[in-house]
């Protein structure tokens, strides 16, 4: 009896002690949680703001480019866009010449671009064997890395009279034949023209968009593929069945990224499109883009209405990369709920 009261008097500072510890404990952990509530408020507002700079940068250069094409919008209006006249002595101006420049070099490098970066991304992810790989990628790689401007001086001094000589003259005599299409391939054969143009931002664009694609490939579940060469089938059907659905939506992007690449290219344009303002049926003419317009004009415009011309072809530019952007997100939403669908 004796030994339990005298144990009593340890066993209540023993719980006394564990008490104090709670209390510390509990001390410590509000003190841990506040600290990050604290660290995930700054958080949140250091990356909301990083991204709402972004909007903020994109809304400054609407309204520099609204400011700066408004004299030249408010004195010619809608014919702006459709005029074909460019007179800096006369102080008339008119976008549709730059604007069919840029749509058409954007359309013939796209529809040589497409099917070959298709063709390389399908070959690194199917068909490459494993010591060749990771070569081709790395060129690849480099090569959609490369500066346009060298892309522009190659094009001008080593495609150019190789175009001239034996490409023009070949097309010339082959679809410069045809009943319909060949106007296109007919006019003077300079090396230089729209159609130079288009095949200069074809070469830039084949990398980026092949390396684009060659990722999105690689995302493909390999039991997917497996399971489809267990059942018999051969590579292109593997192609067709289980990659290309999948990544469908990825090879959409990677087209209107490289799309929007070659829309707003201007060094390697100026470089090869010959700089003339007019327009031709021929693709061997020479024309102008947006792009070179105001890369060879900029420096040198001096009236007020030469100057707010150009702002106003950069916001026309703006408006169709927004465009075209924009119809490319429509349509893969479109695609998306097309699969869910399903």
């Amino acid at each position: 009896m004796s030994a339990n009261i005298n144990s009593f008097p340890d066993r209540v500072s023993q719980q006394n002690g564990e008490v104090g510890d709670s209390h510390i404990f509990s001390k410590a952990l509000k003190a841990t949680m506040r600290k990050q509530r604290l660290q995930d408020f700054f958080f949140h507002k250091l990356t909301l703001m990083f991204a709402l700079s972004v909007l903020f940068v994109l809304m400054g250069i609407i309204v520099s480019l609204m400011i700066g094409a408004w004299p030249a919008l408010k004195e010619f209006g809608l014919p702006f866009v459709t005029s074909v006249e460019w007179d800096p002595v006369n102080d008339k101006y008119g976008a549709l010449i730059a604007i069919s420049g840029t749509l058409i070099t954007s359309f013939i490098a796209l529809l040589i671009a497409f099917p070959i970066s298709f063709g390389i991304a399908l070959f690194l992810t199917e068909i490459c064997p494993a010591w060749l790989k990771r070569p081709l990628g790395t060129s690849i790689e480099l090569l959609a890395g490369v500066p346009s401007i060298i892309y522009g001086m190659w094009g001008l001094f080593v495609f150019a009279p190789i175009f001239a000589d034996y490409i023009q003259p070949a097309l010339a005599n082959t679809l410069g034949q045809l009943p319909v299409i060949g106007q296109l391939f007919k006019g003077p054969m300079m090396g230089i023209g729209m159609l130079a143009a288009g095949l200069i931002l074809a070469i830039m664009i084949i990398p980026f968009i092949a390396s684009v694609m060659r990722d999105v490939f690689e995302t493909v579940p390999p039991v997917l593929k497996e399971s489809a060469y267990a059942l018999g089938c051969t590579k292109w059907e593997v192609v067709r069945k289980i990659v290309l659905p999948y990544t469908r939506i990825g090879v959409v992007g990677a087209v209107m990224l490289g799309l929007g690449r070659a829309l707003g290219e201007t060094m390697a344009i100026t470089f090869v499109i010959g700089n003339a303002h007019k327009l031709s049926w021929s693709l061997f003419a020479a024309g102008n883009s947006i792009a070179s317009t105001l890369a060879n004009e900029f420096a040198e415009a001096d009236s007020v209405l030469h100057v707010s011309s150009l702002f106003a072809l950069g916001l026309i530019l703006f408006a169709i990369t927004f465009l075209v952007l924009s119809a490319a997100k429509l349509m893969l939403m479109g695609m998306s709920r097309k699969e869910g669908a399903k």
